[in-house]
This record gives structure tokens, C-alpha cells and sequence, in this order.
């Protein structure tokens, strides 16, 4: 039997995720964890079924063991992880978004692309939550061509997270990159075209305000609006908020053109949902032609093995699939290191023009 062995960096509750994620795809093993907190690598090592705990990264990434990387680090150490894992053995890895948190390492992500011979895969779980795949499938023939993309998601805070990196913006590149980076990636995907000028109004409203880390208050924002003008005359819009996790459906994309409308509306994860609503609501999507005019709603069930690995609709399974295809040789990357820096990209415009009260062109 073919197998891939996984190390697996940085060992928290998203690492756990793609463990079992892992573990639900014949021929693939984790061998081996690291990270900087022990306890944790040994979680996620007995998680693994016994991988090894690597006493260092470096140790990690001299083994012979190990076929295909997993980066689950806190975002601002990704550049700088994938510049070391360069120096070492060049082999399949899959990082976590945002790619990069700092405008000044746009450059590094330019120079590690063009010396990594290995494939590299950005997570971008969003593009394969089951409604929203069948939204990016489906747009052009149901709508004639986008017009106007809205993507909405009112969902809960951030979790928390070791060290509490993701409280503060220098940590994660601002909540409209760690957050958001994945909406600027579908709209991406849907429009097929480049992005000129983006307007942000966000903040920090409600979340984290009573907070002290090291004697620091939590500045990262939790709501906002987006619109992105795109060169071919489309716009698209985000709408985040944070504190919203009593909604029945936690994310909701439609895409409009002359000929009608498609929707898709995405639960939240469902250890969240509430047992006394009884059974968690299934992903939907909707489509709305303007003649003949009416809608018709299409349940998309998704696997509950699949749901119960994870918190993002199965869709970190359906990555890894295709990821372990890419490490055997026999898939290509869908989501490049270019895929990543355009969305990041995206991101830092809008943080900029929120924090400036100003349009930015791109």
C-alpha cells in the first residue's frame, strides 16, 4: 500500500483537526509532532495513534520518516518556517493561512517560491466546505456571468489559542487577513479577475475588550464591511461579525449576474450547536433564476464522520485528499503559494483602509 508520512508543526487545536483529517485517509500517517510547548506535541502525537515527538523543529525536519509537512503555527511564524524547512529536505507542504501577516514579507514569499522545488498547499479550507464548491461550480452558468458577490459570515469569537497569539494584531496580520483572508479567496475564485480598489469599515465592538495578556488589552477587531472593485466592473462585498453565533447558518454566499441568482448557506460547526434546537441545520444551496423566476433549494448533506473531524463542513478532509493525491505525484496544487499571497494581499489592503478611513488602490 502507498503511504504518506505526515510531520505535523505547531500542536494545537487546529493541528488536532488535521490529525483526524489524516487519519480518515487510507495510506496516510503522521509520524511525527512538534511544538515549542511539549505537552502539546505529546498530545497530538498520542492523537496520531503514537507518532514520535521531535525534540526541535530542526529535529523534525531532518527525518527520514517524514514525506509531507503540515505548518498549524501561529500565523506570524509561517514565512519564517517554510524559509527553514527550505534548508532542509524540499518536500510536500501544507500550510496554514494567512501565508504571510506583514507587508514586508510579501518579498520573502516571492524569493522561497522561486527556490522551493517541492509542492506547497495554502490552506484555504473555505473553497472546499461542500455548498460553498458547489456556489464556485456552478456561478457562471446560473448567473450568466458575477456581477455582485456578498459573503457573510456571523459567527462566534475567536477561540482561544495557545499563548493567546490570536488576541493581538501583530500576531495574526489583523483579524480582515486571519479571518478573512479565505473570503478574499473566494472572491478570487469567483470573479476570475483582479482587484482594484478596496474599502474597509471594521473594529473592535464587543469581543475581548475586558482582556489583559501580559498586561496588554486585545486589539484585534471583531465586525466589519469590505467592498472590493474588481477591473472588470464586478464588486464583491464581506460582511464579518464575530458575535453572532446564535445564527442558524453561520455562513451565507450569493452570487448575482443578468441571468439570476445563486446562494449557499453553511452551519457553523456542530459541537456548537445547541441540543435543545434539536438536529444541527443542513448546508443548503439555493438557486434563483430570474426567468422563469423562482427559487429551487438543494440540500447538501455532508458525511457526519467527516463533519465530526473537524469545524469547517468536512472540508479539511477534502483538502487533504487532495493534498496526499499531490504528495503521491498524481494531483497538482490547487490552492499555490500565489493563491495565498493574492488573498493576504487582499487583507492588508482592507486592514489599511479601515484603520485609515480611506480607499486603497491596488
Amino acid at each position: 500500500m502507498t503511504k504518506v508520512r505526515y510531520g505535523i508543526i505547531g500542536c494545537g487545536m487546529m493541528a488536532g483537526e488535521h490529525i483526524r483529517n489524516i487519519a480518515l485517509i487510507e495510506g496516510a500517517v503522521v509520524t511525527a509532532t512538534y511544538d515549542p510547548v511539549r505537552e502539546l506535541a505529546e498530545q497530538a502525537a498520542a492523537l496520531a495513534g503514537g507518532a514520535e515527538v521531535a525534540e526541535s523543529f530542526e529535529a523534525l525536519l531532518a527525518r527520514d520518516d517524514v514525506d509531507a509537512l503540515v505548518i498549524v503555527s501561529p500565523n506570524h511564524l509561517h514565512i519564517g518556517q517554510l524559509e527553514q524547512i527550505a534548508a532542509y529536505k524540499h518536500r510536500p507542504v501544507l500550510c496554514e493561512k494567512p501565508l504571510y501577516t506583514d507587508p514586508a514579507q510579501a518579498a520573502q514569499v516571492q524569493a522561497f517560491a522561486a527556490n522551493y522545488t517541492a509542492p506547497v498547499w495554502v490552506a484555504m479550507e473555505y473553497r472546499y466546505m461542500p455548498p460553498i464548491a458547489t456556489l464556485l461550480q456552478e456561478a457562471a452558468s446560473v448567473t450568466g456571468g458575477v456581477k455582485m458577490l456578498t459573503i457573510r459570515e456571523h459567527r462566534f469569537p475567536f477561540l482561544p489559542k495557545v499563548g493567546d497569539w490570536n488576541r493581538f494584531n501583530a500576531n495574526t496580520g489583523g483579524t480582515l487577513v486571519e479571518k478573512c483572508c479565505h473570503f478574499f479567496d473566494l472572491m478570487l475564485l469567483v470573479m476570475k479577475d483582479e482587484p482594484v480598489r478596496i474599502m474597509a469599515s471594521a473594529g473592535q465592538s464587543v469581543n475581548h475588550l475586558d482582556e489583559t495578556y501580559h498586561g496588554q488589552t486585545p486589539d484585534i477587531w471583531d465586525n466589519g464591511y469590505v467592498i472590493v472593485d474588481f477591473a472588470k466592473g464586478a464588486r464583491a462585498m464581506l460582511e464579518l461579525c464575530m458575535f453572532a453565533e446564535g445564527s442558524k447558518y453561520q455562513e451565507a454566499v450569493s452570487a448575482v449576474g443578468p441571468n439570476g441568482k445563486i446562494e449557499c448557506l453553511v452551519p457553523g460547526p456542530r459541537r456548537f450547536w445547541p441540543d435543545h434546537l434539536g438536529p444541527a441545520p443542513i448546508p443548503q444551496v439555493l438557486v434563483s433564476p430570474r426567468n422563469p423566476a423562482g427559487e429551487t433549494v438543494i440540500d447538501v448533506p455532508v458525511d457526519p464522520t467527516i463533519l465530526d473531524a473537524g469545524d469547517h463542513n468536512g472540508s479539511t478532509f477534502y483538502q487533504h485528499r487532495k493534498f496526499f493525491d499531490v504528495c503521491l505525484g498524481r494531483g497538482a496544487v490547487e490552492v499555490t503559494l500565489d493563491d495565498g499571497a493574492r488573498a493576504v494581499a487582499m487583507g492588508l489592503a482592507a486592514q489599511q483602509s479601515a484603520r485609515e478611513g480611506r480607499a486603497i488602490l491596488l
